[in-house]
């Protein structure tokens, strides 16, 4: 609850704040003009990088080989694109950081090594498809009964 209170109140007020100041500074006109050629540049940047990423999954999946990009940096273009085309200034800086490679780079090793000491304490379980459970844990069974019948059968039936 503290995040999500920090997230939508705390968040916001101080971009309106910064607005207001930079509003003060500039003017209104010129404020509201950065505030829509940073969304703009934003938008562009993240879909430049974005697309980037995807084309080197592409390339790498072509060589059957794992991407160098793992889904993190998707991710974390994703969210820097919405961080970018939401009005404010710490926002933008945010996104433009997770847009950015080089910023991207550092960001998606911090999240990564998070991820791992998530994993490692088992406050997050990563599962691989097909999996039927944890080892010796409890495994929920479902018994279902049955009868071999031919397909003339089934016609028969149905048109009764």
């Amino acid at each position: 609850m503290g995040r999500l209170f920090l997230l939508f109140t705390v968040v916001p007020l101080v971009e309106l704040y910064l607005l207001i100041a930079i509003g003060r500074t500039l003017g209104p006109v010129p404020t509201i003009g950065l505030v829509l050629l940073t969304g703009a540049l934003g938008a562009w940047f993240a879909r430049l990088e974005g697309a980037r990423v995807i084309r080197r999954w592409q390339e790498a999946m072509a060589r059957q080989q794992l991407p160098k990009d793992g889904v993190i940096d998707g991710l974390l273009i994703f969210i820097g694109g919405v961080m970018l085309i939401t009005p404010g200034i710490l926002t933008d800086i945010a996104g433009l950081s997770m847009v950015m490679p080089a910023t991207r780079r550092v960001i998606a090793g911090v999240v990564r090594s998070w991820f791992e000491r998530q994993i490692a304490t088992g406050r997050v379980q990563v599962y691989a498809p097909g999996y039927s459970g944890p080892p010796g844990g409890p495994r929920e069974v479902i018994e279902v009964e049955g009868e071999v019948v031919a397909s003339s059968d089934i016609s028969d039936q149905l048109e009764k």
